[in-house]
């Protein structure tokens, strides 16, 4: 005690002392000044402690530990097949050893180096101790190689032991053998050979070794800095790309002067070459094109970042507080420069690149025409223009995409003729155009569909226009092959002509819609208000008629996942929903304003979207409200703008709407817009299909009429008779 008092004495004046040279050192600093003033501030909650508790003295406890000990050192026990933990090699540190040369003589290492040189252990006096410590398994057998002299004295001598074994008798060799028994028994047994067996082994083990720790500091130069900026945009790349392929040609200029070796070339005449611009062959543009593409999209996604992941991650969390109903969330605008004053007459999805679709320029104010028209094919990859872009001498006006083949386009225009584009070859020129003279509708073509392929592998595809006719082209070698499938005509008296000859009034095709599983049927839609059931092996007759509305017919859409549903808008502002040969629709919604496009939804058999023209986006779901939309969304204003087309995503729960005004939104669905149905507990098996179709079915069972009514059974009247 005496001694730790002396230690903590001489701790606490070393302490002091070094306060006081501190303290010292700071009254003498001459930038005391410059140094920030310190406040103390005592915390509220500080512990006050007595005077004899501020004077106690607190003993310390001082103890050394050595880092590179190794912890939790385990080794594998064969026995337990486990790994046990091994005990710790203590706080020892080996700095130095070495490894002597001296044995001791009555150890097994001094014994194996005598055996090794030839002496006999027992000769030096250690027989006793040797034996007690080695067993007779354990000792080894050691050989003698006799010598040669004695090899031969023996052999001298042992004809004259035989003779006198016989003519002495058998007792004097036994009295022999057994002397050397004795002397055998009293030498202790002699060591034999150590035998290897499966069951003699030894066990290994190692462990890595401990790298030292140490630490090594050093001081380097700083490299310069210097700030640097420039600007990255399209005119200055192709120019970049252009200087690069002039030094390329510069290169190989000089290279060919170089081989010449001197020789002047006379020019050709007529050849002139403009200095600074060289023609850039097609590989070259490609190159050139996919590089700004990769590059145009990596600046339009660090743009707009944060729409880009509410398009594939936003979930309206207030749908769980809304009961049917639900909201449409704006991500992007589409729209092309040169045909902001056009309208958007059609747009469709493309079948395999779900990100990728294609809309119609055109217009639909007959009253102002515009010249020219042109297909845009978007990406929401790129939002801020357009991939393709294929320019026409007159408006577009509708718009398919094969199935099959998802580069080839086919198209409809406002002067009745129809092209298909290859965008895979070349956007500028179509690959098959009707002729304007012959092969072509005399009206406005309103919609164009593909046809699955015919049996030889030509394509084909149709078209329905205002001259009341509907024509079958296929795709020939180099021209089209056409077809009238159908003339429509009015089941109306036939009209008078001048010349007093009867004329039939033909019907206004607007539209058409294939049957999605008997492609041999399909619906036209007609300026008059009537759709048509038709059927592509009859030219003559209509299959079914349904007085459907009272205006043109705008769409007509079959239900995705019941083919024998389908939808119609028209310019009298309703929706109606049709059952295959029923006269009355199940279904019929006002909604105020002319309906410019009705779809339904690829998830849902019971979902359906629609645009009118006073800028509003409206979602249904029959399943959930029968009666009223589950959505009604301004997209644009209804003074300025109209909407004409929406389409559904098939992957994605995402529609665009087109305007007038040449400008497409894209559009989110909320979590309620798209509900996915829930098997039945004892129907857990079906699939999301089996089920969309179990509810559209459920859902029509109690709006169907039937086809005959019955008079219930009167029991009352039973009784009376």
């Amino acid at each position: 005690m005496v001694v730790w008092g002396a230690i903590q004495c001489c701790m606490m004046h070393s302490i002091a002392g070094k306060k006081k040279k501190v303290s010292k050192a700071a009254e003498d600093d001459e930038f005391e000044q410059w140094q920030k003033s310190r406040q103390l501030t005592k915390p509220k909650d500080q512990l006050e402690l007595t005077d004899a508790e501020l004077k106690e003295i607190i003993p310390r406890v001082l103890q050394s530990v050595n880092v590179q000990q190794p912890d939790n050192l385990v080794q594998y026990s064969f026995n337990l097949g486990e790994f046990v933990p091994a005990p710790s090699a203590g706080n020892a540190v080996l700095v130095f050893s070495q490894k002597g040369t001296f044995l001791h003589k009555e150890s097994d290492d001094a014994r194996k180096q005598l055996i090794a040189q030839g002496i006999d252990p027992l000769e030096l006096g250690t027989a006793p101790s040797i034996a007690l410590m080695l067993s007779p398994s354990q000792a080894p057998i050691i050989e003698v190689a006799p010598k040669e002299n004695e090899s031969e004295a023996e052999d001298e001598e042992e004809p004259e032991k035989s003779d006198e074994e016989g003519e002495g008798g058998g007792e004097v060799a036994q009295a022999a053998t057994e002397v050397e028994e004795e002397q055998k028994a009293e030498a202790g047994p002699v060591p034999g050979k150590k035998i290897i067996n499966q069951f003699n082994f030894c066990e290994r083990a190692a462990l890595t070794y401990t790298n030292p720790r140490m630490n090594r500091e050093t001081q380097t130069i700083p490299p310069p800095k210097g700030s640097y900026s420039s600007n990255v945009l399209q005119w200055i790349i192709y120019d970049a790309y252009q200087h690069d392929y002039e030094e390329q040609q510069l290169e190989k200029e000089r290279e060919r002067e170089r081989r010449e070796q001197g020789k002047m070339t006379v020019s050709k005449p007529g050849m002139k070459k403009v200095a600074g611009k060289v023609q850039i062959s097609e590989a070259v543009q490609g190159r050139v094109f996919e590089c700004w593409k990769t590059l145009e999209r990596m600046l339009n996604l660090n743009t707009f970042d944060y729409i880009a992941k509410d398009y594939r991650y936003w979930e309206d969390p207030a749908d769980e507080f809304r009961e049917e109903e639900g909201t449409l969330l704006p991500l992007w605008k589409f729209s092309y420069e040169k045909t902001k004053k056009n309208t958007v007459t059609d747009m469709v999805w493309n079948p395999h690149y779900y990100d990728l679709f294609a809309v119609c320029l055109g217009f639909l104010d007959f009253m102002k025409p515009i010249k020219g028209g042109a297909i845009c094919l978007f990406t929401i990859k790129n939002p801020s223009f357009p991939d393709y872009i294929c320019i026409t001498e007159a408006a577009v006006m509708c718009i398919d995409i094969h199935k099959k083949y998802p580069y080839m386009l086919v198209v409809g225009l406002y002067d009745g003729n129809v092209m298909v584009y290859n965008i895979q070859a070349t956007c500028k020129v179509p690959a098959f155009q009707s002729n304007s003279v012959t092969q072509k509708h005399s009206n406005i073509v309103w919609e164009v569909k593909w046809a699955p392929d015919l049996p030889d592998g030509e394509m084909n595809f149709y078209s329905v226009s205002s001259d009341g006719k509907v024509i079958h082209w296929i795709l020939m070698q180099n021209e089209f092959a056409v077809t009238t499938i159908i003339n429509l005509y009015l089941e109306k008296e036939p009209v008078r002509g001048p010349d007093g000859t009867l004329v039939k009034r033909k019907a206004c095709a607007s539209c058409v819609a294939f049957h999605p599983e008997n492609p041999l049927i399909y619906l036209v839609g007609t300026e008059e208000g009537l759709i048509y059931k038709c059927s592509t092996a009859y030219s003559t007759s209509y299959l079914f008629t349904y007085n459907a509305h009272h205006m043109p017919v705008y769409r007509v859409d079959y239900n995705k996942l019941n083919s024998d549903i389908f939808a119609s808008c028209s310019g009298d502002w309703r929706i109606k929903i049709w059952e295959d040969n029923r006269q009355e629709p199940l279904f019929v919604f006002d909604l105020g304003a002319c309906v410019g496009d009705v779809k339904w939804a690829p998830y849902s058999s019971t979902v359906f979207g629609a645009v009118t023209s006073r800028g509003s986006a409206y979602v249904f779901d029959l399943n959930v409200n029968k009666y009223k939309p589950i959505c009604v969304q301004a997209i644009v204003s209804k003074k300025k703008y109209k909407l004409t087309r929406i389409a559904f995503n098939n992957k994605l729960p995402v529609i665009i709407c087109g305007d007038d005004k040449g400008c497409v939104t894209a559009l989110k669905l909320s979590p309620n817009l798209r509900v996915p149905c829930k098997p039945p507990k004892k129907q857990q098996h079906l699939d999301q299909h089996t089920l969309q179709i179990m509810k559209l079915d459920r859902l029509l069972s109690l709006v169907r009429e039937p086809t005959v009514l019955t008079a219930p059974p009167d029991p009352a009247g039973s009784t009376d008779s």
